[in-house]
C-alpha cells in the first residue's frame, strides 16, 4: 500500500517536482555540495565539440589543398597509333623497349644506319669520329613518338645488349653494351644516350662475332655482371672476357678448341656450376665457364664445375650426346620445379632436356620448326610453348604443354618465308595473348613470289580459342617486331576484325590488358598500334 504522500506524488507529478524546487531554494549549502561533488560533464562536452570542429576543419583544408592547390602531374597521352618516318636510313634488326622517361609508358630503343640524325638533334657521324653513313642509336618515347635521345655509336654493330646492371651506386642503373665493327666496345646509358665508357676491342680484322653477348657473374668484384664474347676465326671459336662496368678486358683470348655457330646460352646446373652450351652442327657443344675463366686469367675464379657435365662432355671435342634430329638451330631455357631445363630445337624436331642430366623430358613427333619458339601461358600460370611447324600453306601453330609435350590447340595460319618472329604478353587472368604474322588468304603464285601479299598481324587468346583477330596488315618487308604491355586493363575486342579458326579445347571469358605493339619497317617507318 502506497502512503498518502507517495499517492500524491503518483497522481500531481508535477506539484510533486514543484515542492522538491522549493525545498532545495530553502537549503542553498546542500545544493552546492552537490554541485561540488559532480564532475564537469558540460566543459568535456565543450572541449569534444572543438576537437571535432577542429578536425573537420583540419581534414576540409587538406582536401583543398591536395585537390585545387597542388597540381596534378601531367602524364603524355598516348596516341593509339603513330609513325616515324627516317629518309635514306638501313635498321638493324633489334629492339628494345624501357621505361626511359619515367612516364611508366614504355619506351622504344632501336638502331639505325644513316649520315645525319634526324631534325631533332643535328649529330652527324663526324662529329663521333666515324665515317659516312655510320649507326646511331635511339630511343623514342611509346606514348606519342618523339625522340628522347639519339646519337652516333659505331661505324657498324655486330652485337648489342640492353638493360645490362651497373654498380651500385652509378648514376646510370642500366646499360646498352655495343659491339662494333671494326673493333669499337661502347656502353651506352639507356636513360640519357651518355657514354659510359668506350674502348678499343682486341678482335682479330678476321675474326666473325658470334651472338648473343652473355652475361656472366662478376668476378671483378665491382658489383656489375661481366661480359662474355664469342668469335670465331679459322673454324675455331675463342671467348673474350670484358668488365661489365669499365669495358676493359678480363685476361687474354680463351679458345674453345671447337667450330661452333651463333646461338650460345649460359646455363647453370643444379649444383651451381656455369656452362656454356652452343649449336655445333647437329651436335650439342659445351664448356665450363671455369675452364675459360683459367684460360684466359691463369688464376682460379669463383666458379666450379660440376662432374657429372665433364664426365658427359667429350675432353678432346667438348661434345656432348647429340639428342638433335637434324642440325640444332635454337638453345632455349625453360623454367623448372628445380632449375631450368633446357629446350633444344633442331631442323626437323625439337625435345625437351633434363637442366641437370641432359635426358629427354618428351620428344615430340618430328616437325619442321620455321622459328625460334616462343613459351606464354596458355592455362592459368602454366607455361606452354608456341612452336611454328612447316610453311606456306601447310604452316601450323602448335600450343605444346611443357609438362607433357602433349597438343594444346594447333591453328593453321597460311605465311610468306622471312616473316617476323612472333611475339606473347601476358593478360589480367593469368594467361598469355598470343601475335602472329601470316596471311588470311594466299593469293596467286606470282603474287607470294614477288611478296606483295600483305603481311597481316593476328591475335589469338586463349580464352577466345575461336576467334583470331587480325589487328594489322603490312605490304612490306618488316624488319623487327616486338610487343609490351602497361598495367591499365581494358578490353581488345572493341572494334577488331574476327576471323574465325579451328576450335580449340575450352572456351571461357577474360580480361586482356593493354598493350602496344612496335613494328619497324625499312626507311624507317614506325608504326606503333595501342590496344
Amino acid at each position: 500500500m502506497l502512503d498518502h504522500q507517495d499517492l500524491e506524488a503518483e497522481v500531481h507529478p508535477l506539484k510533486n517536482e514543484e515542492r522538491k524546487s522549493q525545498e532545495n531554494l530553502g537549503n542553498p549549502s546542500k545544493n552546492e555540495d552537490k554541485l561540488k561533488s559532480t564532475p564537469p560533464q558540460s566543459r568535456l562536452s565543450r572541449c569534444r565539440t572543438v576537437a571535432f570542429f577542429l578536425s573537420l576543419f583540419l581534414c576540409l583544408f587538406v582536401v583543398f589543398v591536395v585537390s585545387f592547390v597542388i597540381p596534378c602531374p601531367d602524364r603524355p597521352a598516348s596516341q593509339r597509333m603513330w609513325r616515324i618516318d627516317y629518309n635514306a636510313a638501313v635498321i638493324y634488326d633489334f629492339l628494345a623497349v624501357d621505361d626511359i622517361n619515367g612516364d611508366r609508358i614504355q619506351d622504344v630503343l632501336f638502331l639505325y644506319k644513316n649520315t645525319n640524325s634526324s631534325n631533332n638533334f643535328n649529330r652527324s657521324c663526324v662529329d663521333e669520329g666515324f665515317s659516312s653513313p655510320c649507326a646511331f642509336a635511339a630511343a623514342v618515347s611509346g606514348a606519342n613518338g618523339s625522340t628522347l635521345w639519339e646519337r652516333p655509336v659505331a661505324q657498324d654493330v655486330a652485337l648489342v645488349e640492353c638493360a645490362v646492371p651497373q654498380p651500385r651506386g652509378s648514376e646510370a642503373p642500366s646499360a646498352c653494351i655495343l659491339v662494333g665493327r671494326p673493333g669499337s666496345f661502347i656502353a651506352v646509358d639507356s636513360f640519357t644516350g651518355e657514354t659510359l665508357w668506350n674502348h678499343s676491342s682486341s678482335f682479330s680484322r678476321n675474326a666473325s662475332i658470334l651472338s648473343p653477348l652473355l652475361q656472366v657473374p662478376d668476378v671483378d668484384s665491382d658489383g656489375a655482371p661481366d661480359l662474355l664474347v664469342f668469335t670465331q676465326e679459322q673454324e675455331e671459336v675463342s671467348g673474350h672476357l670484358y668488365s661489365g662496368s669499365t669495358g676493359h678486358q678480363i685476361g687474354l683470348r680463351g679458345g674453345l678448341g671447337v667450330d661452333g655457330e651463333s646461338g650460345f646460352l649460359l646455363h647453370v646446373t643444379r649444383t651451381g656450376a656455369h656452362y656454356i652450351l652452343f649449336p655445333c652442327a647437329s651436335s650439342l657443344c659445351g664448356c665450363s665457364v671455369k675452364g675459360l675463366y683459367e684460360k684466359v686469367t691463369g688464376r682460379d675464379g669463383p666458379f666450379k664445375n660440376d662432374p657429372h657435365w665433364e664426365s658427359m662432355l667429350n675432353a678432346t671435342t667438348r661434345r656432348m650426346l647429340s639428342h638433335s634430329s637434324g642440325a640444332v638451330r635454337y638453345l632455349m631455357h625453360v623454367p623448372g620445379n628445380t632449375g631450368a631445363d633446357v629446350l633444344l630445337v633442331g631442323s626437323e624436331g625439337f625435345v625437351l632436356l633434363d637442366g641437370q642430366e641432359l635426358t629427354p623430358r618428351w620428344t615430340p613427333k618430328a616437325a619442321h620448326v620455321l622459328r625460334k619458339p616462343i613459351f606464354g601461358h596458355y592455362k592459368p600460370d602454366t607455361l606452354a610453348v608456341v612452336v611454328e611447324n612447316g610453311t606456306g600453306t601447310n604452316r601450323q601453330i602448335l600450343f605444346l604443354d611443357l609438362g607433357t609435350g602433349a597438343v594444346l590447340c594447333s591453328l593453321a595460319l597460311p605465311s610468306l618465308p622471312g616473316g617476323p618472329l612472333s611475339a606473347s604478353l601476358p593478360t589480367a587472368d593469368h594467361r598469355s595473348a598470343f601475335f602472329f604474322w601470316g596471311l588470311h588468304e594466299l593469293g596467286s603464285t606470282s603474287e607470294t613470289e614477288t611478296g606483295e601479299a600483305r603481311h597481316s598481324l593476328y591475335m589469338f587468346h586463349p580464352t577466345l580459342p575461336r576467334v583470331l583477330l587480325e589487328l594489322a596488315n603490312v605490304s612490306t618487308h618488316i624488319v623487327a617486331f616486338d610487343g609490351s604491355h602497361w598495367a591499365t586493363a581494358e578490353r581488345l575486342l572493341d572494334g577488331a576484325e574476327l576471323a574465325p579458326r579451328p576450335a580449340c579445347p575450352h572456351l571461357v571469358t577474360g580480361v586482356w590488358e593493354a598493350t602496344h605493339l612496335c613494328i619497324l619497317l625499312p626507311g624507317i617507318r614506325w608504326l606503333i598500334y595501342w590496344f
